[in-house]
């Protein structure tokens, strides 16, 4: 049992830490704050020695008027709601899949888990030059093949190519979570089960899936946080046209268009604001799984 005088020197001994961490968050957090409430240009040679203009409101104000803004926030949901809907059911199909015996499972699911440590530029030039790409892309070729006509992905369907382009990224990540899961999964019960003349989709969805149920509120929540926060792959594809301007690329495009620091530090204060909605309401709905 943990004595007054250990849990005191573990409390002293995290101090610098806990003091670290806070100090790396809540610093940029309230420069980003107190910034959103001026008027900062300084690629116009505005410095903060000089001072700085007090805005109040206004950058909010002109942020949320701004007619891209809910568009922004409904290209976010659905971007993140799209890749959430496919790692999820694909993790849980690959996840049973590479918990079968076979030859060179080993070499497989290094295979499939090697997408995840692609950059996400790389991973977005690779899919729109080599596999997207009308004229001479992968897709292009097989659409031919076929007899049909090559479809423009990132503009005819560029919100659907860019949930399969961070799909494709974040798959891996979630069958690894889940493919962990499956394995600390008791064989005696599917044994049973299976003895007792249980078809497949019953023993799955009575005692497989009820075992998942944490680890997809795990990758549920993590990918989320990343997600909301997706950049690289809409920058490096679209550019942010065709309805796939999230939220984040907007208060980039207004940073670089205004050059009001002011003004992107509000519009992340909406991001913030937008993310803690989204993760309570996770934590609310999806997140009772981790209290069983």
């Amino acid at each position: 049992m943990a004595t007054q005088h250990s849990r005191s020197a573990a409390r002293f001994m995290m101090a610098p830490a806990v003091i670290l961490l806070l100090g790396w968050m809540l610093v940029p957090l309230t420069m980003t704050v107190w910034f959103s409430f001026t008027r900062y240009l300084p690629m116009r040679g505005d410095s903060i020695e000089r001072g700085l203009e007090w805005v109040g409101f206004e950058n909010y104000v002109r942020f949320i008027g701004s007619s891209s803004f809910w568009p922004s926030v409904q290209a976010t949901l659905v971007i993140v709601g799209g890749v959430l809907a496919i790692t999820v059911v694909l993790g849980v199909l690959l996840a049973i899949l590479l918990d079968q015996p076979f030859w060179g499972q080993g070499i497989v699911r290094i295979l499939v888990i090697a997408p995840f440590f692609v950059m996400p530029t790389v991973s977005a030039l690779v899919w729109k030059n080599m596999m997207m790409d009308p004229v001479n892309g992968m897709l292009a070729h097989l659409w031919r093949f076929f007899g049909a006509t090559p479809v423009s992905w990132l503009s005819e369907a560029s919100v659907q190519s860019i949930i399969l382009i961070v799909s494709w990224q974040w798959l891996p990540f979630a069958t690894l979570i889940l493919l962990t899961a499956i394995q600390s999964l008791d064989s005696e019960q599917l044994e049973a089960a299976e003895m007792d003349g249980a078809p497949v989709l019953s023993r799955f969805w009575h005692i497989v899936l009820p075992h998942l149920g944490r680890a997809i509120t795990i990758v549920i929540l993590i990918q989320t946080i990343f997600l909301l926060s997706i950049f690289a792959e809409i920058f490096v594809t679209t550019g942010g046209s065709f309805g796939t301007r999230t939220l984040t690329y907007l208060i980039f495009q207004r940073v670089v268009d205004s050059q009001n620091i002011g003004l992107g530090s509000a519009g992340g204060v909406y991001a913030i604001i937008l993310a803690n909605i989204v993760a309570i309401f996770l934590m609310r709905i999806v997140g009772k799984n981790l209290d069983k």
